[in-house]
């Protein structure tokens, strides 16, 4: 009898796949799996943004550049900082929940949020010293009337990214802390913390750095 390759030659070298029909056919879980495809659907609606912030900064004849070296760029350090921070206190919460040290992994998470709601904090004063400077969505006191509306829908999806990250953060560590949610769970909202963070690592040098005042 003629074997399976032999009758169609193409799949040799073909593995059978190790799934066996149950619920996690691509080797994850469930809920890991659906914070990858946010993730995925959520990064092509920042990289649009991006690609859109890049557009019309091009396309502009007098596009802006507003931040001093100091306070502007060095609030925005500071911000990078914090965040990156964050993702480090978020790793070492998903280390704590694996070993099953949850007392940790809450204390690490809500260092964490923390964080999270210093950043916010930071960046909501940066929004209301543009407001008291005359920027506003079509209008500002520089230039191109667009460089509100690219600003301010830019860096407040971010910024709402961060403050519902901290809200999900705090969920978690309750739950977590109760023996409700496994180490999974840990695991999974530190995907959505640090997507956020890298989010902010192409806003950083895009909108701040390439606006510093010259001269």
């Amino acid at each position: 009898m003629a074997t399976h390759e032999a009758i169609n030659p193409s799949l040799e070298g073909v593995h059978e796949s190790a799934w066996g029909g149950g619920v996690a056919p691509f080797a994850t879980g469930s809920k890991k799996l659906g914070m990858w495809l946010f993730i995925m659907s959520d990064a092509i609606t920042f990289g649009a943004l991006l690609m859109a912030y890049c557009y019309v900064r091009v396309a502009s004849d007098n596009w802006p550049t507003p931040f001093e070296f100091y306070p502007a760029l060095v609030k925005a350090t500071v911000m990078t900082f914090i965040l990156l921070s964050s993702s480090v206190t978020m790793v070492m919460a998903v280390q704590a929940s694996k070993r099953d040290q949850r007392s940790s992994a809450v204390k690490w998470i809500l260092a964490t949020m923390f964080g999270g709601l210093l950043f916010v904090v930071i960046h909501a004063t940066e929004w209301v010293g543009l407001f008291g400077e005359g920027v506003k969505l079509f209008h500002n006191p520089w230039g191109s009337p667009l460089f509100g509306a690219a600003f301010f829908t830019l860096t407040g999806l971010h910024m709402t990214h961060v403050f519902c990250g901290v809200i999900y953060l705090g969920i978690v560590a309750g739950w977590f802390g109760k023996g409700k949610l496994s180490a999974e769970d840990v695991e999974v909202a530190g995907l959505y913390w640090h997507f956020v963070d890298l989010v902010w690592m192409f806003i950083f040098p895009l909108v701040y750095i390439l606006s510093i005042k010259m001269g």
